[in-house]
């Protein structure tokens, strides 16, 4: 984890590449932000799912071998947990008001004030891939781009509704329970990773249960609270100004909640890539099936790989990104994806 969790002040020195977790004073209260890289660079901000942080959500997709050379290479990640969600973090006192999604997308724009950060690019995982999406429909200026990852747009079914519903009775009463784990957990990854022929859990999920053992009750239900008293946000979709990436796993619950997103928004500037025999957790489950879709929608906004060592001397520095750039449809054709990612399936344009 990082040096300290104490507030740091913006004149602090440069954060190390190794990382620093802030905690981030803003008027609805505190939030804690994990930065990662050379803050001298384009900013990437990260918000993961209910119940999850930035280790739990992020941490597949960034420890790959190739997401070093693209990612750290080219940006400062700043990792936004959702209050109360960081790792260590105490119970929310009962006497703080709840806050909504536009309160929670409102306090995202407190944190790129506190870092002094005009522009970013967005990554959230379902219930973070709707604070980024309100986030950027309320701030249009300061996103140059979304990568959407199993999104959520519209208000929760009666079916999700019922369900986080008896995930917050069991939470007020029972606690991180076995049974509150286990619906989390397939909220997350499909069913093949959740359980083999023999029905054991796989590593990550057995990582994950570990991990969702320590978090606070009650935080994780404010959270949930939230996300489950969202307002729908499809009139508002083609309104966005910035360029839009989105990933869903097929094996996901919500699968046709992502695709009614993508089938919404402005097929100019957004795309989508389906990865097969995958739940929600895209980042986790099948992290090495974003590598390529995200390169090359990166190039549009000028940023490349990392040149490998024997040849990166005398290179220059990730380029600025453009705003006149734009990506090219053609790049996301299965063709172009290759054979590494056979499993997956694009769509660049659906029509509405």
């Amino acid at each position: 984890m990082g040096d300290s969790s104490d507030s740091v002040s913006i004149d602090d020195d440069v954060i190390p590449l190794g990382g620093k977790e802030c905690l981030v004073e803003t008027s609805k209260g505190s939030i804690s932000v994990f930065v990662c890289g050379d803050q001298e660079k384009p900013a990437l901000v990260t918000y993961p799912d209910v119940a999850l942080n930035y280790m739990s959500c992020f941490q597949g997709l960034l420890f790959c071998p190739d997401a070093s050379p693209l990612l750290l290479h080219n940006f400062c990640i700043y990792h936004i947990d959702a209050p109360g969600h960081e790792l260590g973090a105490a119970a929310i006192s009962s006497d703080a008001p709840l806050l909504c999604v536009d309160d929670l997308a409102d306090q995202v724009a407190e944190v790129l004030d506190f870092f002094r950060l005009k522009e970013v690019f967005c990554l959230g995982v379902t219930a973070g891939a709707y604070i980024l999406t309100l986030f950027a429909m309320k701030y249009r200026e300061r996103v140059l781009g979304l990568i959407l990852v199993t999104p959520l747009c519209r208000e929760p079914s009666w079916t999700e509704w019922l369900c986080n519903k008896v995930i917050l009775n069991l939470l007020y009463f029972y606690g991180m329970c076995d049974m509150v784990k286990d619906s989390l957990l397939q909220r997350y990854f499909s069913k093949e990773v959740r359980s083999d022929l023999y029905g054991a859990e796989s590593d990550i999920v057995q990582a994950c249960r570990r991990l969702l053992d320590e978090r606070q009750s009650s935080n994780v239900m404010h959270f949930l609270q939230a996300i489950n008293e969202r307002h729908d946000l499809t009139e508002d979709l083609k309104k966005l100004q910035c360029k839009s990436l989105i990933f869903v796993g097929e094996s996901s619950p919500f699968y046709a909640e992502a695709l009614h997103m993508s089938s919404k928004m402005d097929r100019r500037s957004s795309s989508l890539v389906e990865v097969q025999a995958c739940g929600s957790l895209v980042t986790e489950e099948h992290p090495y099936a974003m590598l390529i879709p995200i390169e090359f929608f990166l190039m549009g906004f000028g940023y490349y790989r990392q040149p490998p060592p024997s040849s990166s001397r005398g290179s220059n520095p990730a380029r600025p990104p453009s705003s006149h750039s734009c990506i090219a449809p053609e790049l996301l054709s299965p063709e172009n994806l290759g054979i590494k990612l056979k499993p997956i399936k694009t769509r660049v344009a659906i029509e509405v």
